[in-house]
């Protein structure tokens, strides 16, 4: 009985997972990018280059999607969006630094903000002869996402943001993570990685399948409940199980290759999003800018069974909407790789509103130059009454 219930779970994870992609048949791009190392935070920065890897499928096509993976990923996670885009766009996708062929400074504490990774998705373009470009990120991708078309809107047409939404750096102050865990415990592991990265990055690399089988998880194979609610370990809640249950939106080919990759670097440099040092470097850079506003086209897909949190309700809370004037929202009823577990439905999703992006840009492009005429069109009747008011002021004069 219990040999029948594994064959059964076995076929059931073989069915989830991408039939006909190997990500061995795609080649890699390789491009030399500036960075700094911040020695932590401490003292000056120095310059140095970092290896950006790529994969660049269909360069020839009219549109660029660059696809950013978040935390555990890379570029393989977008397996399913590449089968079903790859000859209709022009696909980017690196691996962010830090991760699989893409090297990173050295300094996981205070060379990772998004400043720093939007510059290096901005080289990757560049590399890739990219003039325009939609962003489609998922988990941390989707800040990235969210981020790059905030520093950079004459190069991003659109963002797409899969579970994670957009974090706007409006607030008065940095919010400390402490304060997030009693409204969303899930998210504690976050203070494990700020508080001790090292011990983290020991134990994350101590078996890297097992690290990475435990936080690739779907609905129907979830993590254990007490897994992400502690600030001393990770994986503790998997000591029951002697073998984690394989990836189950992954071939174990698509796995080997995932496991293969994590092990170039380990995941010295991946906690970069975690640090305390580039989280406050993100918060104050977008914050002194002031522009929080992304007047571009914005797809948001939540997951609405994410043990991790609730986002659409996390959204509402940061009032992501309000400053994604031309934003659509649909969700889907998975765990967190929602473009993963039902990949089907996410790229329709996607197909949908990538349909109309044209029409999306002429829009939010007309409006947002209405906006501009109004503005100006107040500056020009606030100067009249001025000057007739200093013509009147000359007129009294003895």
């Amino acid at each position: 009985m219990i040999l029948t219930a594994l064959l059964t779970f076995t076929l059931y994870i073989t069915a989830q997972a991408t039939a006909g992609f190997n990500p061995r048949e795609y080649t890699k791009q390789h491009v030399q990018c500036s960075a700094l190392h911040r020695n932590g935070g401490e003292g000056e920065p120095r310059e140095t280059t970092i290896n950006m890897s790529y994969v660049n499928i269909n360069p020839t096509a009219t549109r660029t999607l660059l696809m950013v993976h978040g935390w555990p990923g890379l570029w393989t996670i977008f397996s399913n969006q590449i089968l079903h885009y790859q000859d209709k766009y022009h696909l980017v996708l690196p691996d962010l630094r830090g991760f699989g062929d893409s090297t990173h400074p050295g300094d996981v504490q205070a060379s990772g903000s998004y400043t720093d990774l939007v510059g290096d998705l901005v080289c990757v373009l560049q590399d890739a002869g990219v003039e325009k470009a939609v962003c489609v990120g998922h988990d941390w991708g989707s800040q990235l996402c969210y981020e790059a078309a905030r520093m950079r809107p004459d190069l991003f047409e659109g963002v797409v943001g899969a579970a994670l939404p957009y974090i706007p750096a409006a607030a008065k102050e940095l919010t400390p993570t402490e304060s997030l865990i009693s409204a969303l415990p899930k998210l504690t592991y976050n203070l494990y990685f700020q508080r001790k990265t090292d011990a983290a990055i020991e134990e994350l690399n101590r078996d890297i399948r097992r690290s990475v089988r435990a936080i690739l998880r779907s609905l129907d194979s979830p993590s254990p409940y007490r897994f992400l609610r502690s600030k001393h370990n990770m994986l503790k809640a998997y000591d029951h199980m002697d073998e984690i249950p394989p990836i189950p939106f992954f071939t174990p080919e698509e796995e080997d290759y995932y496991v293969e990759q994590f092990q170039k670097q380990g995941f010295d440099y991946t906690l970069q999003f975690y640090t305390h040092e580039n989280r406050y470097r993100n918060w104050e850079f977008s914050h002194q800018q002031g522009n929080f506003t992304i007047p571009k086209p914005a797809l948001a897909v939540y997951p609405i069974a994410d043990p991790v949190a609730d986002w659409p309700l996390v959204a509402l809370i940061l009032g992501s909407h309000k400053y994604l004037p031309y934003l659509t929202t649909k969700a889907l009823r998975t765990a967190h790789w929602v473009h993963l577990e039902k990949s089907t439905e996410f790229n329709a999703i996607l197909d949908e509103w990538l349909a109309e992006l044209d029409t999306k840009i002429l829009e939010a492009r007309i409006s947002e130059m209405e906006k501009e005429v109004k503005v100006l069109k107040q500056e020009l009747s606030n100067a009249r009454k001025e000057r007739k008011q200093a013509k009147k002021g000359k007129s009294g004069d003895p």
